[in-house]
C-alpha cells in the first residue's frame, strides 16, 4: 500500500495537482485540504507536515493518540478526551498550539535524565 501512496503522490506532483512549492504560502486548512487528495495522507498526516515541515506554530491535532493522552494526563481527566473535547481545551494556547503539543507529547516520556 506504501508504495501505491507514494506512486499517486508522484504522479499528483508530476501532474501539477499537488503543488509543493506553493504550500507554505497557504494557510493551514488550505494545506490539509491539499494533502489530503493523495492517496494514503490523512489530517493527521497533513498535521504533522504543517507541524514539523512547515513549522506552523498554532497546529492542533485533536485526533492525535499521544495528544490526547497528554490533556488526560495534565488536566487529571477520568477519560481520554473526544477530539472536540482537546479542541476546547487547546483554544487558550492559540496561537502556539503547536509548542503545547509538543509539550504535552513530551511529557508523555519518562526522564532518566535532565538535559
Amino acid at each position: 500500500m506504501k508504495v501505491e501512496y507514494l506512486k499517486d503522490l508522484a504522479q499528483k506532483i508530476e501532474d501539477g495537482k499537488l503543488k509543493m512549492r506553493k504550500l507554505s504560502k497557504m494557510s493551514d486548512d488550505e494545506i490539509i485540504e491539499h494533502l489530503t487528495q493523495v492517496k494514503g495522507i490523512g489530517r493527521w498526516t497533513a498535521e504533522m507536515f504543517l507541524i514539523f515541515s512547515l513549522g506552523r506554530l498554532d497546529v492542533l491535532p485533536t485526533g492525535d493518540l499521544g495528544l490526547r493522552k497528554g490533556v488526560q494526563m495534565a488536566f487529571s481527566l477520568p477519560e481520554l478526551p473526544k477530539p472536540k473535547e482537546v479542541e476546547k481545551i487547546g483554544m487558550r494556547w492559540k496561537p502556539y498550539r503547536s509548542v503545547a503539543t509538543w509539550y504535552l507529547w513530551k511529557s508523555l516520556q519518562k526522564f532518566d535524565k535532565i538535559g
